[in-house]
């Protein structure tokens, strides 16, 4: 047994394994329903609604459904999809023991122990059969794979096949329906359509389990006799063939498993035992200590089973399914139904070459497990796990390229393993001795050499070596002196892949590969959750291998990728440039084109062949953030640079290369004040006085600024920085800049002003402002300060800067090997920072402007020094509300200035903007363009009749646009009002139009409409979920989840709206009893909340009473039970109800209702259209209408016309065109 997973739990009583996805069903003791994935070993949900033990679980083959039966008598239907029960059906009176769909029909058939089985119609939600014939506890009950059969086993010690071919010729349709009246009693009580074809009497306690043959007619059983009995069928009869003994106590389950012809059960006495189904004798037992078995569970697609047991379950393999192969040159050899195969590369000719030697003995597991093949000599060594590991040589004739008609008389011996070593030597593994002999190809031992350690396997290390594993290590040894050459610390080796120069090697472990050189140097090593299968080197030095689930690749320095996603396991044989040559496990070679450049790519990278990054960079479509999170990882971030279309993602890589002119262009674009700070911090160290400077001046850190002028030598905008930190009211500010300075004018006046008038007089008497001084020494009077004599003392004053035009000396940036190859645009580094130097940073932005500002801060007029001068004299300029002048990007030409006035063209209107850029009904109406949003309602949405819509689209463009009165001559200013707008954004972009109309508004109708609906006012409930279906096609939502919960909501409300007009309907009938039983009845099939639909249910109930139908009563009185009301006056009317019913179970009126047939309601005629009939759509709503209604308005939303063509609705700003 080959294990591949287990569980700890409470006592499995159930498993059912998923057709398509590597997951299975537990269904344990403690009521429990667990969903594992056993490949990766995790617990996906767990589904506990049941009331105790659930003992039968079973997956659906196509839907996301599983059903389960339990001791509360319940089977419970489950979307996995949407973690929960989609309904419960009621009918068992005792325990249920085993569930199963129907593969083709929709069909559950249940055991119970309440002497019966059940089939079940999962679509309608009804019992359509009920088997009676067993006498005891029907222990389980399964479909037959392809034939009209069912098979039972009970404890009344018989299995029966019952017959229900008759049940696919009944028919669900209304009218058929009154056909079948006479024949329903006799349904009841298991009629016509299920009859018993054959009863296998023959064991001799009650029989447990029986199942089918996938193929063949037989039948298998297991019983508390402890024996497994094999039954054959024919058409007319049924016999025992064949009785299996060897269980200690009762045998819990047993089944065929097609693939190997072997029968599988397991027992109460803590075993699994495999037997051989033609030749009817045991195969292998596996035991537990501790543990009873309880089920089987077969996969139906792979070769899996499971059991379940009393502390969980395991899920195993019966014999391993990866074929025995061996490549040599252009060949690869391999063993396929019991004949040893050559395949070819170049021709893909695949060659049967000779049989190979069945395996002596009955167990599993016996055949080929490695093979080794010797060119020269055209001889193989098939090594297996016979006799506990034995080997066979086969020498294969020149000629042989068809089937041998004879098996070849083998070499045979034992041996751990065997591998060839020389051109006609092979060693083989004397597990016993722990030597390893070396024999020619007569079999003849030629040399005989003990092993350092002991060993478990040997495998070719090339000419004359052998690499030995033990436990902890591998080592290769060399065989002609004895000698341990290299070894290496790693554990549980099973495959060892070698390159084909010899160079490297890889071990391959059960979920590790560890790659060395031929010295056993260790290079990396790689862990994988998912099973490692096979790998195989490649021309270029990569290791491609196969997990369960994927081709990856690993390069030399261990880095890892996905190639290629698997649909099942494949064995990588041999790889020719972009094709991969695997072996399946059935046997066959399969080419596998896989897409290399990802990987060539980081190799190119990684030994540094930097002419083919270029060349692929430009030739390829390498993209994703895995690739530039690689990039950069690896110190290539100017690489990564060239793939990125983020812009934050952009600065930060320029930031990284040191390319500073990609690091301002995608600043502008951010402006944001975290990046310009980071500008400023990259253009300081490379010595870029201009960007440094713009940095600062965009981020408005005046204090930085200061020092900057300062130390650039720019005096005149040192005075200006004075002036707006004096403008700013920042004293400390407008002091440094007068230090800075050594303006001891303005550093007194600030002194005076702060009213530090000692420091004040100090400063003035030393530095000879006498009349200064002695203005403050009279204000002073006393407490006028002694100044110290002179002496030889000297006033520090400013040093004058260094000038210099333009940037610092730069700092040299290394030009990587990728800068200019990869932009299209390429220009010389030098050009741009001459352009930098000519527009001189601080023209077209520079607070040298500050004197020029108007009130409002905007730089709109730039004058001349003298005039701004003068202005200051006259004091004409209002400086309080004074900011930095709107950054413009600092590279205005020379000339740029001008005199005359130039009246800027007039820009495009937001409303155009909006209408631009949008593909939303909404922001189409919000710009006031209504005919377009009309179209564009009508295309998406098929809408025709747009009165309802017309308020809301003015609502939209009013609510959109703000008006502000200028003058009372002048008109009125209309200002668009954006989505989303703050401080911070940029007033060149523009933002999309704000809306009135949001999703929360919606959700608080469909509160009051649920509020009025449970009140009874049905009218004012109608008109808030009209009020939603009209209000949906103008909203704008923000992310995908609520494009998913505004169609959620559509069809909410579509229900709600036929629901009401029906019911509103009804009342105004009062005459027609008949009409409104059936309004009242297809009330019932709307989709409600719960609340609502007992309601609904109690009002249907009633209505259908009071008219003496008091069968249709019944039904609606079982599913208001099944709702389990929280009302306690409604479930006892309910069972008053059902029990008057039951007393006369018939209906004086026929109606035009069968709850067993799914069907939707008609929204404009209120009749019913069942399953397969013809209907056309609302294509807003989806109402359902008759084909009659076909081009007429919608009822229900009163906008689209049914049967209309539309695109689906648009409410995500990322739908935009």
């Amino acid at each position: 047994m080959l294990t591949k997973f287990e569980t700890k739990s409470n006592r499995v009583k159930g498993l059912s394994f998923h057709s398509k996805r590597p997951w299975i069903l537990a269904s344990l003791h403690s009521g429990v329903i667990q969903l594992w994935d056993y490949r990766m070993g995790t617990l996906i949900d767990r589904f506990d609604e049941h009331d105790g033990p659930v003992r039968g679980v079973h997956f659906h083959n196509s839907q996301p459904l599983f059903v389960s039966g339990g001791d509360d008598y319940k089977i419970k239907v489950w979307n996995y999809k949407l973690h929960r029960c989609l309904f419960t059906l009621l009918g068992h009176l005792d325990y249920i023991r085993t569930v199963q769909f129907h593969h083709e029909s929709p069909w559950i058939v249940s055991a119970s122990d309440d002497q019966t089985i059940r089939i079940w119609n999962w679509q309608s939600r009804t019992c359509i059969s009920v088997l009676t014939g067993h006498n005891h506890y029907v222990m389980c009950a399964s479909f037959h794979p392809k034939e009209d059969l069912v098979v039972s086993a009970s404890l009344d010690q018989t299995v029966r096949v019952w017959d229900i071919g008759a049940l696919r010729k009944k028919t669900v349709s209304p009218a058929d329906d009154v056909l079948r009246l006479p024949q329903m009693s006799t349904d009841l009580f298991g009629g016509v359509d299920a009859v018993v074809k054959y009863v296998l009497d023959g064991h001799d306690r009650g029989v447990n389990w029986a199942s089918f043959h996938p193929t063949l007619p037989l039948i298998v059983s297991g019983a508390d006799d402890r024996q497994v009995k094999i039954w054959r069928m024919s058409d007319t009869k049924a016999w025992e063939v064949d009785t299996l003994r060897g269980h200690m106590n009762n045998v819990s389950s047993v089944l065929f498993q097609s693939k190997h012809e072997i029968i599988v059960s397991n027992s109460e006495d803590k075993s699994i035992r495999v037997w051989d189904a033609t030749k009817r004798t045991g195969l292998q037992t596996f035991r537990r200590e501790h543990d009873r078995f309880w089920i089987l569970a077969a996969h139906p697609e792979i070769n899996l089973l499971a059991a379940g047991h009393d502390n969980g379950m395991i899920v195993f393999k019966l014999e391993r399914e990866r074929p025995a192969f061996s490549v040599s040159g252009d060949s690869v050899f391999y063993v396929k139904d019991r004949f040893l195969r050559a395949f070819e590369y170049s021709t893909q000719k695949d060659t049967q070459l000779i049989p190979v030697r069945r395996p002596g003995s009955n167990s599993l597991n016996q055949g080929p497990r490695t093979l080794s093949y010797s060119p020269t000599e055209n001889a193989l060594l098939v090594c297996s796990d016979t006799d506990g590991g034995s080997y066979e040589l086969y020498v294969v004739p020149r000629d042989s390229r068809g089937r041998g008609d004879t098996v070849q008389d083998a070499k045979k011996g034992i041996g751990g393993s065997a591998v060839f070593v020389a051109r006609n030597r092979f060693a083989v593994l004397e597990k016993g001795t722990n030597n390893v002999v070396v024999k020619n190809l007569k079999n003849e031992i030629v040399k005989k050499s003990p092993l350092p350690m002991p060993t478990d396997a040997i495998f070719y290390a090339g000419t004359g070596k052998v690499l030995c594993r033990t436990e902890d290590r591998v080592m290769i040894f060399e065989l002609q002196q004895r000698t341990v050459l290299a070894d290496l610390q790693t554990s549980s080796v099973r495959y060892v892949v070698w390159s084909q120069d010899m160079e490297n090697v890889a071990f391959l472990s059960k979920h590790a590969i560890v790659i060395a050189d031929n010295k056993l140097v260790h290079r990396c090593t790689l862990h994988e959750t998912i099973r490692v299968k096979s790998g195989s080197w490649d021309d270029n030095g990569v290791f491609i291998y196969t997990t369960l689930t994927h081709i990856k690749y690993c390069l030399p320095n261990g880095d890892t990728g996905i190639i290629k996603t698997l649909d099942s396991p494949v064995y990588i044989t041999k790889i020719y440039g972009n094709t991969i040559f695997c072996l399946d496990r059935d046997g066959k070679n399969l080419p596998i084109t896989i897409d290399s450049t990802e990987y060539i790519f980081k190799l190119s990278l990684l030994r540094k062949r930097y002419d083919q990054v270029m060349n692929m960079i430009k030739n390829s479509e390498l993209c994703g953030e895995a690739m530039i999170a690689y990039l950069q990882q690896k110190g290539f971030p100017q690489v990564a640079l060239h793939f990125v279309k983020d812009e934050k993602l952009r600065f930060e890589l320029a930031v990284e290369s040191g390319n500073i002119e990609k690091a301002l262009d995608s600043a502008k674009k951010i402006d944001k004040k975290d990046h310009w700070y980071k500008l400023g911090v990259e253009a300081l160290r490379q010595g870029n006085a201009g960007i440094v400077e713009y940095a600062y001046q965009r981020t408005k850190n005046f204090e930085r600024l200061s020092f900057h002028y300062l130390i650039t030598g720019k005096l005149d905008k040192l005075s200006k920085m004075m002036k707006i930190a004096e403008v700013k009211n920042e004293v400390m500010g407008q002091f440094h800049d007068a230090l800075y300075l050594g303006d001891v004018q303005e550093r007194v006046k600030l002194l005076e002003a702060s009213g530090h008038l000692p420091l004040a007089y100090a400063t003035a008497s030393l530095h000879g402002l006498h009349d200064t001084a002695e203005r403050l020494a009279t204000e002073l009077g006393d407490s006028t300060p002694t100044l110290p004599d002179k002496g030889k003392a000297s006033l520090l004053m400013p040093p004058r800067p260094v000038q210099c035009a333009g940037d610092w000396p730069l700092l040299m940036v290394s030009k990587g090997i990728f800068e200019g190859g990869l932009d299209d645009t390429t220009r010389d580094v030098d050009e741009d920072y001459g352009e930098a130097a000519d527009a001189d940073w601080g023209e077209a932005f520079d607070v040298g402007e500050v004197d020029n500002m108007h009130v409002n801060g905007d730089a709109s007029e730039v004058i001349d020094g003298d005039e701004s001068k003068e202005n200051d004299e006259e004091g004409g300029w209002d400086l309080e509300d004074l900011d930095l002048p709107a950054a413009e990007t600092p590279r205005t030409a020379p000339n740029a200035r001008s005199a005359i006035f130039v009246t800027p063209t007039q820009g495009m209107p937001v409303s155009q903007i909006w209408v631009q850029k949008s593909s939303l009904a909404a922001e189409h109406a919000a710009a006031g363009n209504f005919d377009t949003a009309m179209r564009l309602l009508s295309r998406q949405l098929g809408i025709h009749n747009f009165a309802p819509l017309k308020s809301l689209f003015i609502d939209l463009h009013l609510g959109s646009h703000s008006y502000l009165r200028a003058f009372t001559s002048a008109p009125v200013i209309s200002t668009a009002i954006e989505r989303g707008w703050n401080e911070s954004t940029s007033p060149n972009v523009r933002g999309p139009p704000a809306l009135v109309f949001n999703f929360s508004q919606l959700d608080d109708k469909l509160k009051a409409g649920y509020k009025a609906t449970t009140a009874g006012k049905f009218s004012e409930a109608l008109k808030h979920f009209l009020a939603i279906l009209q209000t949906i096609p103008l909203i704008v939502v923000e992310t995908r989840r609520e494009v998913d919960e505004v169609k959620e909501l559509i069809l909410i409300a579509k229900e709600y709206v036929v629901g009401l007009q029906m019911e509103l309907k009804r009342r105004e009938l009062r005459s027609d009893t008949v009409r409104q039983q059936e309004l009242a009845a297809y009330f019932t099939h709307c989709n409600l909340q719960l609340p609502h639909l007992r309601l609904a249910l109690l009002n249907a109930m009633t209505v259908c009473f009071k008219a003496q139908n008091h069968s249709t009563a019944a039904n609606f009185a079982r599913r208001l039970l099944e709702t389990n009301p929280s009302n306690e006056n409604h479930a006892r009317t309910a069972r008053q109800v059902l029990q008057a019913a039951e007393q006369n179970m018939r209906d004086a009126t026929q109606l035009n209702y069968d709850f067993r047939n799914p069907f939707v309601v008609c929204g404009a005629t209120y009749v019913p259209i069942y399953r397969g009939q013809k209907d056309v759509t609302c294509p807003y709503c989806s109402t359902h209408f008759v084909p009659s209604q076909q081009g007429n308005l919608c009822t229900v939303c009163d906008l689209a016309t049914v049967g209309a063509d539309a695109a689906g609705l648009l409410c995500f700003p990322s739908q935009k065109r």
